[in-house]
């Protein structure tokens, strides 16, 4: 838990079981409800003895595990683990749509309006809006950390694999890549992401993998990236040194698309992670490494692949002696949306929207704990609420959605800030996107 003294300043996190015994002796308050966090209002800075935390960053296309951690002689110790849930994909999504209907709008038989093709210059170091996104959110979530915990530096990993050394020519090519301690591990890595750590022949997940030759290396087949694939240890040996043409003859052009797909995710993901690297730079002192060596680091210390436990696995380190059993989900949701309007299936609006997004003190996103003493709704339930103006609000849990439920029944716990908070044990992330 975070903790803060009594002028709002951070403190040396503590336990949720210390924590529990400050607030019921009255020396502290709720300061925040989600990340959770105390104020002492009988400490000062000055009177606290503080070590200090680091924070561990693993950025992702998807998600983006952050840690938190104590670090002494080499030995980490977990403090807070936090998955970072990206919405970059809606954006991208949204943005296309919204320029499909402008298209759709200049060729129908309407007024004229012209293309603005005059003003499109983008400066230097642009980033798509769906990319910006992961580097700002990110960013956020380190400024408040920052702010609930005495952060003194923070590990990232800049990137996940060199990109131009796997797909240059000469002796930086493929399996041969990086000879010493971590050797293979950056083809490896980059392999996992790219083929969703299956089975490129049968799709078994959960299972270890190798590395096969599309074409045969007994057969002229060479070392380079676009040639290497993963396979379960029975195809690749039923395969042997088999062509996939004749070992999979039905999805042999599928694999073979699928192996010499270009590296453009990897680079749109490793071009974010070196803005996030530089802002991150202006902000607090920040050490860099690759994604190679977080795998090394976590095999190493025999911890599972998820994101939060990369991201306490980045960087230079002895030993891994704690890790956090729950980690805070959180799903950027956005603050909602500026149009008024619900367009149809042409882009033409079809319905009218609220002009005010506060309904008898709530609004859409607020987090708010609803309790109904009978009738069939009756129970207990804590969540993100949707706003109507007709009173009746809906509450997004855990365990589902519960529908009209009476304003009067709702006490506020936090205002909306644009996210969604969940818990999960560490462990159960699947997704590694």
């Amino acid at each position: 838990m975070f903790v803060l003294d009594k002028n709002g300043h951070p403190l040396q996190p503590t336990s949720p079981a210390r924590a529990r015994k400050l607030l019921n002796k009255g020396r502290a308050v709720v300061h925040r409800h989600t990340p959770f966090v105390i104020r002492l209002k009988d400490r000062t800075l000055e009177l606290s003895e503080v070590d200090g935390v680091e924070l561990g960053i693993d950025p992702g296309s998807k998600h983006t595990g952050i840690a938190v951690f104590t670090h002494v002689a080499g030995e980490r110790r977990g403090r807070y683990a936090i998955q970072l849930d990206h919405r970059g994909t809606t954006i991208r999504k949204k943005l296309e749509q919204r320029a499909a209907y402008r298209r759709g709008r200049r060729t129908r038989n309407l007024r004229y309006r012209a293309p603005r093709f005059s003003n499109r210059t983008r400066p230097k170091g642009w980033l798509a809006p769906s990319l910006r996104h992961r580097v700002v959110t990110t960013l956020s979530w380190t400024s408040r950390l920052a702010r609930w915990a005495p952060v003194r530096a923070a590990q990232v990993e800049r990137v996940a694999f060199d990109t131009h050394a796997l797909s240059a020519d000469g002796p930086l090519e493929g399996a041969e890549y990086q000879h010493g301690t971590l050797h293979g591990m950056e083809v490896r890595e980059y392999l996992l992401a790219k083929f969703g750590r299956a089975c490129i022949y049968c799709g078994v997940t959960g299972v270890p993998l190798n590395i096969d030759h599309v074409h045969p290396r007994s057969k002229g087949g060479s070392d380079r990236v676009s040639n290497l694939v993963l396979a379960c240890i029975p195809c690749n040996e039923t395969k042997a040194n088999r062509p996939v043409e004749e070992f999979a003859p039905h999805r042999a052009a599928d694999i073979l698309k699928r192996a010499k797909a270009p590296l453009r995710d990897a680079a749109a993901v490793n071009s974010t992670r070196w803005v996030l690297w530089q802002a991150l730079g202006d902000m607090l002192p920040t050490h860099t490494a690759s994604g190679g060596r977080t795998k090394w680091n976590r095999t190493r210390t025999h911890l599972p692949k998820t994101h939060t436990l990369d991201a306490l696995a980045v960087g230079t380190l002895d030993t891994i002696t704690e890790i956090v059993t729950t980690v805070l989900v959180v799903g950027c949701t956005g603050r909602g949306t500026h149009t008024r309007t619900r367009p149809n299936q042409h882009g033409f609006p079809r319905l009218r929207m609220p002009r005010q997004k506060q309904f008898f003190g709530y609004q859409t996103g607020d987090l708010a704990r609803a309790v109904v003493p009978i009738g069939k709704k009756a129970g207990t339930y804590t969540g993100r609420i949707a706003v109507r103006s007709t009173g009746r609000f809906n509450i997004t849990t855990a365990h589902g959605t519960v529908q009209g439920i009476r304003h009067t029944r709702f006490r506020l716990l936090q205002r909306a800030d644009g996210y969604a908070y969940a818990t999960q044990p560490e462990g159960l992330s699947t997704d590694h996107g």
